[in-house]
């Protein structure tokens, strides 16, 4: 029964840790995009730190990427950006990967 105990326990910490990866990345792939975004509209450096805590704000606003996509099309749109809702899945993508490879290498 114990072997039984300790392997629950196992997966129940595995499962945490890959729940606080996720959510890690999550969050480095979202200020990643925010920069991307900030820099097609030409934002200065500290409007740039304040959009990218926006962006990963939006985030909470409901599951999935939708909201965050909603909020860089609303944004870039606005800002008379020439940039698609499939570019932006495009560049999701993209920072994915890379916020995955910058987390990775950092542990």
């Amino acid at each position: 029964m114990t072997d039984f105990k300790d392997r629950e326990r196992a997966e129940e910490a595995k499962f945490a840790m890959d729940e606080e990866t996720a959510f890690k990345v999550a969050a480095r792939r979202n200020r990643l995009l925010g920069e991307w975004a900030a820099g097609l509209m030409n934002l200065t450096q500290e409007e740039t730190d304040a959009y990218k805590k926006a962006v990963v704000q939006a985030d909470f606003e409901e599951a999935g990427d939708e909201d965050v996509i909603r909020k860089l099309l609303g944004d870039l749109t606005a800002a008379e950006c020439d940039v698609s809702e499939d570019d932006i899945r495009a560049k999701l993508e993209e920072m994915t990967i890379e916020a995955k490879r910058q987390y990775m290498s950092e542990n």
